[in-house]
């Protein structure tokens, strides 16, 4: 089992995590998503889709103190979330089910920050030679389905976040519209390009107006001179230093 498996370094070697070598491999987007969650210690965080668990402990090793739950539909993804959580001192409750038919303990419950990463590929995309990949990342289940679910799960006053592509902004509005108030954070791979990614923070029945804020560049320069990283200082200490992204404030600035 261990050949089939690799295990990587995130927030500057301070966290590792086994995932699959050839299936859906975690890289800098749920780094980017723990870090823009505004969570306190003692506060309780749900994440939906967690595979095996970066997010979720990336997010525990920026803010520890954290009541973590991750719902995961496949088995051995979430294997690796609960394997990954005991080996870097987290306790992550692991949930294996379909977001959209949560067991009733789990639908009981509330939680004041509920993050995701959804698929990113169409349906009817083709598909991905390996079939948890492709699971992971073909969006089987309707975006809006992944909005309703975790403002569902979110209490009143809480915030739902989500990292996705910026062309699915309009259907993010669009599930969100009068349920939430936003802001969303546009991600350039480089000052010169336009953003790819975006992140949606969702403040649940909040009334303040949408607010757009100025993209955050990852890469210095307009190309890559070797086979250095170049992170921007920004995002470098979210990367490497677990740094937080303070969108609220962001947004008063």
């Amino acid at each position: 089992m261990t050949e089939a498996l690799t295990r990587d370094a995130f927030l500057g070697g301070s966290l590792h995590v086994w995932q699959p070598r050839t299936g859906y491999r975690a890289a800098t987007d749920p780094v980017f998503l723990a870090a823009s969650v505004p969570a306190r210690a003692g506060q309780s965080v749900l994440e939906m889709g967690c595979g095996v668990g970066v997010a979720a402990l990336c997010l525990h090793a920026r803010v520890p103190g954290l009541a973590l739950t991750g719902v995961e539909l496949q088995p051995d993804y979430a294997a690796l979330a609960r394997r990954n959580a005991a080996e870097n001192g987290a306790a992550l409750e692991v949930v294996e089910a379909d977001l959209a038919a949560m067991p009733p303990d789990l639908r009981a419950r509330s939680f004041d920050h509920v993050i995701a990463n959804p698929p990113y590929y169409a349906a009817q995309g083709p598909a991905a030679r390996d079939a948890g990949r492709d699971r992971a990342l073909r969006e089987a289940t309707p975006l809006a389905t992944w909005v309703n679910m975790s403002l569902r799960r979110c209490r009143d006053g809480g915030h739902v976040s989500m990292i996705h592509l910026t062309e699915r902004l309009p259907d993010l509005m669009a599930a969100l519209q009068g349920r939430a108030s936003v802001i969303v954070l546009p991600l350039a791979a480089r000052r010169s390009r336009a953003a790819r990614r975006i992140i949606v923070q969702a403040r649940k029945g909040g009334r303040a107006p949408f607010t757009l804020l100025p993209p955050l560049v990852i890469h210095q320069g307009d190309t890559h001179p070797g086979d250095g990283e170049y992170f921007t200082d920004a995002v470098r200490a979210l990367m490497r230093d677990g740094a937080g992204l303070d969108l609220a404030a962001m947004a008063r600035a």
